[in-house]
Parts: C-alpha cells; sequence; structure tokens
C-alpha cells in the first residue's frame, strides 16, 4: 500500500517551513503585501503541496517530477528570503536559520 504523503518526513518539514514563512512575512512592511510578502508564501505553499501532489500520482517518476517542481519552489523560496534579507526585511540569522535548519532540502530531499 502506497504511503500517505502526511508520513513523509520531507512534507512534515515542508509544513514546518511553510509556518515559518508565515510566520516571518507577518512583520514586512505593508506595501509588500501583495509582492515580495505574496510571492514569498506562494512559493512556500508550492513546496509540501508537490510534494503531496507527486505522492498521489501513480508512477514513481511522476512524483520524481513532482519532488523536482518542489526542490525548484524551495529555490524560489531562498531566493526571496536572500531579497527580504537585503531589503532589511529580514535578519540574516533568521534567514540562516530558515534555509539551513528548517528546509526539507536541509537533510531530506537533497
Amino acid at each position: 500500500m502506497k504511503q500517505d504523503f502526511r508520513q513523509l518526513i520531507v512534507w512534515q518539514k515542508a509544513m514546518t517551513l511553510v509556518t515559518d514563512i508565515y510566520l516571518a512575512t507577518q512583520s514586512f512592511p505593508g506595501d509588500e503585501r501583495f509582492g515580495l510578502t505574496s510571492q514569498l508564501r506562494r512559493s512556500a505553499d508550492s513546496v509540501p503541496s508537490n510534494i503531496a501532489e507527486g505522492q498521489g500520482r501513480l508512477t514513481l517518476g511522476e512524483f520524481r517530477q513532482f519532488l523536482g517542481h518542489a526542490k525548484g519552489s524551495l529555490c524560489e523560496v531562498e531566493t526571496q528570503l536572500l531579497i527580504a534579507q537585503n531589503l532589511g526585511y529580514l535578519p540574516e540569522p533568521y534567514h540562516y536559520w530558515i534555509t539551513c535548519t528548517r528546509s526539507p532540502a536541509s537533510s531530506t530531499a537533497s
């Protein structure tokens, strides 16, 4: 029987990352609500969503394809976090903490 996506450690870590991103972006300036805040949240949302969708597909090849999409979204998140850091919206230690310790790729998806 196929494993439920909620049991995948990489999906669980991705869900934690999404929560961290939402909490971090709460303090972004209001004029970024439809810009960087929205884009960062959508990119983060895509990581566990793609993992779940891939797990729900019929073949291992499809699952791998969606893991690739998730990894691409994770790269978007990291880039957007660097932009937020450069703009002074996110302190460097927090960026490091999110990308290096909370990211699904930090130990599981790479």
